[in-house]
């Protein structure tokens, strides 16, 4: 998983990883606790309210809360696309806001709570309530007598988070699963707002430069050696057989035969196998001497990059010009 399409979530990692080490660094934290009594009662302090969200509290926080956006985050922004996903960051952060606020009000005159520490968890929550409702599980397990998913792990990681620091972080948390759930019901009608024009035009101008774009994961285009051969004996075939060429272009090297049983592709993998060891028509065996030395010429090439460069070239000079080619 990369940040491919998936701006926004990357500045938010940023400005949180950011602001949290600026704050330690300067010894600031204290600026970022949200106390009803002096700060907001007297004292009127109420940009607390929102600088609240900005940074995480201590360092075990700020690691759960980085794994959890980035595991999370990123399909949800995805799912809704860059401008969806930051008008529902700005609607979950109000809302939250507005929710802690009345909480926390309440709190005081019942139990004395009086302070909320710095934290993005109601708006961490508010994702991970989306991720559940809209992502589905790719795979479920069992240990012992619990069935479990893959995104059970995240669940555990919130729940220790949720846990750091009660009853406060508890508190933070239901007010973020709540405000998912606002948001997903769409009772209040909060789903139909979006970010203006011109803070999009502010936004891409201005901050996107700064993130940064993050290219897609490259995907590797080697053909592997039993592709040669297998075309190679195709095209003989076809020469020794009338019609048989009709019958070899119309499936492609790469393709299996539907027919084909568990077992036939074990010996395709097999054949590939021995082909690099013995090596096979059209392709040039190669020695470990070779591809550790071209390995140490690109240190990030994979061995299997090396060898097909060097199976398709008649020296290691000319599979190094081979990856130059691809690399450029």
């Amino acid at each position: 998983m990369s940040f491919h399409n998936a701006p926004v979530t990357k500045g938010i990692m940023m400005a949180i990883g950011g602001g949290s080490l600026a704050a330690a660094l300067l010894d600031v934290k204290y600026l970022f606790n949200l106390q009803l009594v002096p700060h907001l009662s007297r004292d009127h302090q109420y940009w607390r309210l929102l600088s609240n969200h900005l940074i995480a509290g201590n360092s075990s926080d700020l690691l759960l809360a980085e794994v959890l956006l980035y595991s999370v985050a990123i399909n949800i922004e995805r799912t809704f696309g860059s401008y969806k996903f930051a008008s529902f960051l700005i609607v979950s952060t109000i809302v939250s806001t507005i929710l802690t606020f009345l909480v926390i009000l309440i709190l005081h005159y019942t139990s004395d709570l009086n302070v909320i520490p710095p934290g993005p968890l109601t708006i961490l929550f508010s994702i991970l309530y989306q991720h559940h409702r809209i992502v589905p599980a790719s795979y479920h397990f069992k240990i012992s007598y619990l069935d479990l998913t893959n995104k059970s792990f995240m669940y555990f990681l919130a729940l220790l988070l949720m846990i750091s620091n009660p009853p406060p972080t508890v508190i933070t948390a239901t007010v973020g699963l709540l405000t998912g759930y606002l948001y997903r019901s769409d009772i209040t009608g909060l789903k139909t707002y979006r970010v203006s024009r011109r803070l999009r035009a502010f936004s891409r101008q201005f901050l996107l430069p700064l993130i940064g774009s993050t290219p897609p994961p490259r995907r590797s285009n080697i053909a592997l050696p039993n592709e040669v051969s297998r075309t190679s004996s195709q095209r003989r075939e076809g020469e020794g057989t009338p019609g048989a060429n009709a019958n070899a272009t119309s499936q492609t090297p790469t393709e299996v035969p539907p027919t084909a049983e568990p077992g036939t592709r074990r010996s395709v993998v097999s054949q590939w196998v021995s082909e690099l060891a013995t090596g096979a028509e059209g392709v040039r065996p190669t020695t470990e001497t070779e591809i550790s030395a071209l390995m140490d010429m690109f240190p990030g090439l994979r061995r299997e990059e090396a060898v097909s460069a060097l199976q398709r070239s008649s020296d290691i000079q000319a599979a190094a010009n081979v990856i130059l080619q691809r690399q450029g």
